[in-house]
This record gives structure tokens, sequence and C-alpha cells, in this order.
């Protein structure tokens, strides 16, 4: 899984790409098939915006969160992609669920 983390008027410190790092091997634990993961993270005023892009074999799957808190946004968007892999893993098995059962019935 490469891993590609970009700041728009933030600079990434070794503690903020560490966190990062680490919530987003839950993501890989789910799902083996991920190939490609790119975060940014920026700053308007008071809010603190993490967005990424996840290239799964076959798909792309986008995720943006905001929040008071770069930590909490981070959170927060490591939880909605989690589910939306979750999601896609699940329909790429009930499609392989039934071809199978096509096969079998003919």
């Amino acid at each position: 899984m490469n891993l590609h983390i970009t700041g728009h008027h933030l600079e990434i410190t070794p503690a903020i790409r560490e966190y990062a790092t680490g919530k987003f091997s839950k993501i890989k634990r789910h799902f083996d098939n991920v190939l490609d993961v790119n975060i940014i993270l920026s700053v308007d005023k008071l809010k603190q915006k993490a967005e990424a892009t996840v290239h799964i074999s076959g798909k792309n799957v986008f995720v943006e969160c905001e929040d008071e808190n770069l930590y909490a946004a981070i959170d927060a968007l490591v939880d909605k992609l989690d589910r939306q892999v979750i999601k896609h893993k699940e329909k790429l098995a009930d499609r392989r669920h039934d071809e199978t059962q096509v096969a079998a019935e003919e």
C-alpha cells in the first residue's frame, strides 16, 4: 500500500504522519487489495480538513471530513473510509457468490 500525505497551508510533522499511517493500517487490515492512498490535510481558518482518495482494484473511493481538530478529522476520515471499503468488499463477495450459484444451477 502506497501512502502519500500532503498538506495545504500546513506542514506535515512526523507526529501527524505517524498518526495517519497508524490509522490507515486499519484499512489494510480489512481489505488487502488497497493499492494507493492519497491523503490531503488542509487548514482553512478554524476548520481542519482531511481528504483521502483510495485506489482499490477496480474502484476509486473518495472521502473528506472537517473538524476543529486535525486528529479528530483524521479519525472521522478513517471511519468513513473503513465503512466504504467494507461495503465494496461485501459487494465483490456477493457478486462472486451469485456467479457460483448460477454456474452450479446450470
